[in-house]
């Protein structure tokens, strides 16, 4: 009996072991799905790789994750160019082409794939409704007589029977206005979110092209300064500026949105941790220019010093540069914490002068090395080391990951677009 009970108890253990093994890799294969690891640093790189665009006004051109679709707008329209197949595969016009403030406002590819995000404006076709509208109930006082004879007067002098006497004239009646139509007026222009998926290059699959919600705080007219995308957290930050105002947007994946600014506040640039989903911003408010971290209701203070900005986040990194007449003489840092606190310490990485204008650009690389560039020289920091690239052709842009340098020559009736590594 001993040995039966013996035996039975290994093979329930062993199924248990069985099933505990199995859940382990079930939920080890749903975490990934749920929540992917982080990516390895290393960018995808592109050797070299040449095509020409049928077209030659090329303006906020980007590359792709996976660089080999580029998106660019000409003359208002939205277009996505497949480098390897060298075809335009997508492209979306606006509504209208004397109304210059509709169509795509602004687009940005997803860090982690092939995935362009882009808002489209358009004019709402009834601004103005009409509501029924039913006015509440009134009451008035009538005389009594309208309902019957007069009350017979007492028969005493009484001043008091008198009053309830005089009272008694009157009763209360309800009274309903009759119900009438109001004006409503909505808002001029529907701003929609679109989300664009793009196949492998080397397949034959068309672009899926998802409607994903309507952005009704969007003001009308308004212009998207900045849009920042957190991977992290699904959450998508806009800056919208319109005529007597700026506003900070969140939408998240269950298609809220809501304003994250403060009445007064212009936010001139912002990066979100790669991390935790922290938004960085360059604040400025009652004169006063500080950074900023959001981190739920609380708003930490990074710098007080109103020549720093943010420069980008990378692994761990908060990368801010301090900027005097058109130069960035300091490269700091600080940590990128899941809860930031006021004034924490700045590590200077570097000091110097690099040329730092409205035209610059600044971008942090998979290798912690900060990149600033405009049309002519790319300043390349590795660790305090500063090494100087130039750069040829008609416009040149740097991806996000500061892995790929994107080169552009105007031919007669064409681009030429170069993808090769960015060598320094």
């Amino acid at each position: 009996m001993r040995k039966k009970l013996r035996i039975a108890f290994v093979w329930t253990l062993i199924s248990v072991l069985l099933q505990y093994g199995g859940y382990c890799i079930l939920n080890n294969q749903v975490q990934k799905v749920i929540s992917p690891p982080p990516a390895s640093g290393i960018p995808l790189i592109t050797t070299q790789l040449k095509a020409n665009i049928p077209d030659i006004e090329l303006s906020d051109v980007k590359i792709s994750y996976a660089k080999d679709y580029l998106a660019y707008e000409e003359n208002g329209t939205l277009k996505v160019f497949n480098l390897k197949k060298n075809k335009i595969v997508f492209q979306k016009a606006p509504p209208s082409a004397s109304d210059k403030s509709l169509g795509v406002l602004t687009y940005q590819w997803l860090p982690d794939r092939n995935t362009l995000l882009y808002f489209y404006a358009r004019k709402n076709p009834d601004p103005v409704s009409y509501v029924t509208v039913y006015p509440p109930k009134t009451t008035i006082q009538v005389p009594s007589s309208a309902y019957g004879s007069a009350p017979v007067p007492p028969k005493t002098e009484d001043p008091n029977q008198k009053i309830l006497h005089e009272v008694s004239k009157t009763v209360t009646k309800e009274v309903t206005a009759a119900p009438h139509l109001e004006r409503r007026y909505g808002n001029a222009q529907i701003t929609e979110l679109y989300s664009l998926d793009l196949p492998n290059s080397n397949e034959n699959a068309a672009p899926d092209d998802r409607f994903n919600q309507t952005i009704d705080a969007f003001p009308a007219r308004g212009k998207i300064k900045n849009l920042v995308v957190s991977t992290s957290t699904n959450l998508i930050y806009l800056t919208v500026k319109d005529a007597s105002r700026e506003l900070l947007l969140e939408i998240d994946v269950m298609k809220n949105v809501r304003t994250l600014s403060q009445s007064g506040e212009t936010i001139d640039n912002m990066a979100a941790s790669d991390r935790y989903g922290t938004l960085f911003l360059d604040s400025r408010e009652s004169g006063a220019r500080r950074i900023i971290a959001l981190d739920s209701a609380k708003r930490p203070i990074i710098s007080e010093n109103s020549n720093d900005g943010i420069l980008g986040i990378k692994d761990g990194k908060v990368y801010i540069g301090e900027i005097q007449n058109n130069q960035l003489i300091k490269i700091k840092t600080t940590s990128d914490l899941i809860h930031m606190r006021n004034n924490p310490s700045l590590a200077t990485e570097w000091e110097g002068a690099i040329p730092f204008n409205n035209s610059s650009c600044a971008v942090i690389g998979t290798k912690g090395q900060v990149i600033v560039y405009d049309q002519q020289k790319a300043y390349i920091d590795t660790a305090g080391h500063l090494t100087e690239v130039q750069l040829h052709g008609d416009e040149n842009y740097i991806s996000d990951d500061g892995s790929e340098l994107i080169r552009l020559t105007k031919q007669r009736t064409s681009t030429l677009v170069e993808v090769q590594p960015l060598q320094y």
